[in-house]
């Protein structure tokens, strides 16, 4: 079967502005003891295609050798961008701590933009925790986006978001160190 050879950059470019209709139903729907319930729906929704379309181009490059440096370029934009507005969003409502937004967004940009830096010298491929640590990602910000608490209560809802983001926490923390640990690896045989 023949695909366009743009799709996975198509679908790439698709969760930019996917990501800025997410962020603004999340803020329009509010936080979720007062949550418009239709708005808040359908920024999850959003966030959980949105993310989901991650595997999809990833998928298709690597399947049919469509892989290209505009792909390896936009691609980790997008995805934070879109996780990015999902964590903020959370925090601007209150529903995640400010602390812990913070410390993930540093990391999240600041391995991004170090691979941007060095991708003249070589690719980084993902590592295999960092794959790990964006699945609790998606997750965990699509449990904490839905409105699950009026079917399972409260307690129950606030105690599982919790647990993904601590989760979300220390992976995203050990994967950075990770990254890191494998660069000055990297840069010691090189010379």
């Amino acid at each position: 079967m023949a695909i366009p050879r743009q799709l996975p950059n198509a679908i790439t470019i698709a969760r930019i502005p996917l990501a800025v209709v997410f962020f603004v139903l999340l803020l329009l729907g509010g936080w979720l003891g007062s949550a418009d319930l239709g708005l808040r729906i359908a920024a999850a929704v959003i966030f959980i295609v949105g993310i989901s379309t991650d595997w999809v181009d990833g998928y298709l490059a690597r399947r049919y050798d469509l892989v290209s440096d505009f792909g390896k370029l936009w691609d980790p934009i997008a995805d934070k961008l879109l996780t990015g507005s999902a964590f903020v969003g959370l925090a601007i409502l209150d529903e995640v701590p400010w602390w812990m937004v913070v410390i993930i967004l540093i990391r999240e940009w600041g391995i991004t933009i170090h691979r941007f830096t060095i991708v003249k010298q070589h690719d980084v491929a993902a590592a295999w925790m960092g794959k790990l640590k964006t699945a609790v990602q998606g997750v965990a910000l699509g449990w904490a986006l839905l409105p699950l608490q009026g079917i399972i209560g409260l307690f129950p809802w606030a105690l599982g978001t919790a647990v993904l983001m601590w989760a979300v926490l220390i992976l995203t923390v050990a994967s950075g160190i990770d990254y890191i640990a494998a660069q000055v690896r990297g840069a010691r045989t090189v010379r």
